[in-house]
């Protein structure tokens, strides 16, 4: 079941004593989590006697917190057992779920067969070891929802719908850049739009230069600018860049991951040059709006494969660097990045020139 189907769900069956929220998109995860506080909220008000009122607090559904990290099977099934003298249901969530010991799960399996009927527990993590017992268990006895990352194909979409939710109307190039935000994951876009709520009239339609706007970012610092600075081997620049997003809060995993996305859309482009697509074609293809594709096609056209081979190959050393040892030293570790990049491609574009390889596209 998806996220969107979790309150027809609950509507039609009411609470399940079970449920197991897992994917690797947090803003589904949280959504569901808010679904279910929501929904038991709604069935201790419904339940209430005549003489109470819906803003009696003790009377509301009681919610406890739990870590996988900071707990254990013990203290689970202590909370879950308990009846709540504050309420008439209770909702236990254990969050980080992952990080349960494999004996911790197992001691939780006879809960699993036989819940308490006045607790709701919620197990929820991004991942979960599928060949254990207790998580085979879980997921035979649990009413699982889903909450994987929104497909490339269906990121347009999700936007739309958004958008629409919000009462917003989006133009075609404001969308492009809406979706593409959706690699770095859901909870950046949707704070986009909202944050073009606040700042659009009514019944405007919003730009692409409104986007850019709100994003409340100085001019010249997007990843599109940095993967421009690197393909130019403008070393200065590209430095600059990763120093001046570093200074405005952007997480450095966040950054390495956006300029990997913009990376992937470079060489898939190539590849299509290269069997003979026409050039604008080739970056609608990729996903790059129309306003832009002339500037891509440039920054492509200095790329060769063995220098996009070779930009792996750093990104995946950058990546292991900012989540192993030396996640302490982020500029560092993106410095080097960007360094040896520009050093890459200076060098291969010179090789380019010298062996006369070089022939425009139009677009």
């Amino acid at each position: 079941m998806k996220v969107h189907e979790l309150q027809s769900q609950i509507n039609r069956q009411g609470l399940s004593p079970l449920y197991l929220v897992i994917g690797e998109e947090p803003y589904f995860r949280d959504q569901a989590l808010s679904i279910l506080r929501a929904a038991g909220q709604e069935t201790d008000v419904s339940k209430l006697s005549d003489h109470s009122t819906t803003n009696d607090s003790s009377q509301m559904f009681h919610v406890d917190v739990v870590y996988g990290d900071e707990t254990d099977a013990s203290e689970i099934l202590a909370i879950s057992e308990e009846t709540s003298f504050f309420s008439l249901r209770r909702l236990l969530i254990i969050k980080w779920a992952d990080k349960l010991s494999a004996r911790d799960g197992e001691a939780l399996m006879p809960y699993f067969q036989a819940p308490n009927e006045t607790t709701t527990l919620v197990i929820t993590a991004a991942k979960l070891d599928g060949r254990t017992k207790w998580v085979q268990d879980l997921k035979k006895r649990a009413t699982v929802v889903e909450c994987s990352p929104v497909f490339e194909g269906q990121r347009a979409g999700w936007v739309t719908q958004r958008a629409r939710e919000l009462g917003l109307q989006l133009e075609d190039s404001a969308l492009e850049i809406l979706k593409d935000q959706i690699a770095e994951g859901l909870y950046g876009t949707a704070g986009e739009l909202e944050k073009l709520v606040a700042f659009m009239p009514e019944g405007h339609r919003v730009s692409a230069t409104d986007v850019e706007t709100v994003r409340g970012k100085p001019p010249g610092i997007s990843v599109f600018d940095w993967s421009e600075a690197v393909a130019r081997g403008d070393q200065g620049r590209a430095l600059d860049i990763v120093a001046k997003n570093l200074e405005t809060g952007e997480a450095p995993l966040r950054m390495l991951g956006a300029f990997l996305w913009q990376m992937r859309k470079i060489w898939k482009t190539h590849a299509l040059m290269q069997e003979g697509h026409d050039a604008g074609q080739a970056a609608r293809q990729a996903g790059v709006p129309p306003f832009r594709a002339r500037e891509f096609v440039q920054q492509v056209q200095r790329w060769n494969e063995p220098l996009l081979r070779r930009a792996w190959e750093l990104f995946a050393q950058a990546d292991s660097a900012l989540k192993g040892g030396q996640a302490s030293r982020p500029k560092l570790i993106l410095d080097d990045l960007v360094i040896q990049l520009c050093q890459a491609t200076k060098a291969g574009q010179g090789n380019k020139v010298l062996a006369g390889r070089t022939k425009p596209h139009k677009v």
